[in-house]
């Protein structure tokens, strides 16, 4: 079908805002794609009644509490959230484009599309059918369902631009399992938008980290350095100009990686602030026990009246 007038473009299409769907956007929109993400469906998380093995949680945590932080992340880094269930995703006649059309109606396009709903997949009829779906045993019936092994374990498919983050067999087992997948597959489609534009060898793969003042000490304060083991890394034989252009951008996005102690500081007072801010102060104070209120401000006593001397 043709690409709508009406349709809202966008480079990335995440069907199911899950642990898989959310961490994919979370690492796409990073980059500086236009990330939607399509949440409302069938999901697995809500069955959990309580999480107690995700990192980073030593008391666990509730599953509304942990969706909200999600969904709260995901948003921070610049994912537009639409809950709305997609109901179909066809090629554009040119074939550049990805058309998805919701269960309202509702018609959105992108250059790529991750597939990170736990349901059965229906969605992509007509993408690949007759190598997407198989029969399977479901509660003692047989029915047609999403093949699992239909992409490899990259979340690649046969259908150029279309990845899976989910349902991806074992690894859509566990939620922190399924959140690493998704972040996997999205760094996936970003080495191929990459190699796209022309990276090649170590530099295409991208790296999301943030990087202290010690990693520009010495030599790789100067970007010749870097100049130097870009030019080790890249594979691909271009044209000079096009080259240099790839080698500055890419040394211009590391430079942009860079954090100083102070702003290491204030992100961190921003993280816990926006951390309080999702789950609540008012619930996070009805739970600080009174004893640790009364040992910290001894501490800080102890403090004032030793500087004081």
């Amino acid at each position: 079908m043709g690409t709508p007038e009406s349709a809202s473009d966008h480079d990335v299409i995440v069907v199911g805002g899950g642990p898989a769907g959310c961490s994919a956007g979370v690492f796409t929109a990073r980059y500086g794609l236009d990330t939607v993400i399509f949440d409302k469906g069938s999901a697995a998380l809500p069955r959990c009644a309580y999480l107690e093995n995700y990192l980073g949680f030593p008391a666990g945590i509730g599953i509304d509490d942990f969706t909200a932080l999600m969904h709260a992340h995901v948003s921070e880094v610049g994912c537009n959230i639409i809950e709305e269930r997609v109901e179909a995703v066809t090629r554009s006649d040119a074939g550049e484009r990805f058309v998805i059309e919701t269960q309202t109606g509702e018609v959105h396009s992108g250059k790529y599309v991750i597939a990170a709903a736990w349901y059965d997949g229906s969605y992509l009829r007509g993408l690949d059918d007759d190598a997407m779906f198989e029969q399977q045993e479901h509660h003692g019936e047989s029915e047609e369902r999403f093949d699992p092994d239909y992409h490899d374990e990259d979340g690649r498919t046969p259908v150029d631009r279309l990845y899976v983050a989910s349902p991806a067999g074992a690894r859509s087992a566990q939620a922190i399992v399924v959140a690493g997948h998704g972040a996997h597959v999205a760094r996936c489609l970003l080495e191929d938008h990459r190699r796209e534009r022309g990276y090649s060898g170590g530099v295409a793969p991208h790296y999301d980290w943030l990087r202290s003042d010690a990693e520009f000490a010495g030599e790789w304060a100067e970007r010749d350095r870097w100049r130097t083991w870009f030019n080790s890394e890249m594979e691909a034989d271009l044209p000079e100009d096009r080259l240099a252009e790839l080698q500055e951008a890419y040394i211009d996005h590391a430079f942009d990686t860079h954090r100083s102690d102070q702003e290491v500081e204030t992100a961190t007072e921003r993280g816990l602030r926006r951390l309080v801010e999702v789950i609540g102060p008012d619930r996070i104070l009805n739970h600080v026990d009174d004893d640790l209120i009364r040992e910290r401000g001894k501490e800080l006593e102890e403090v004032e009246t030793t500087n004081t001397n």
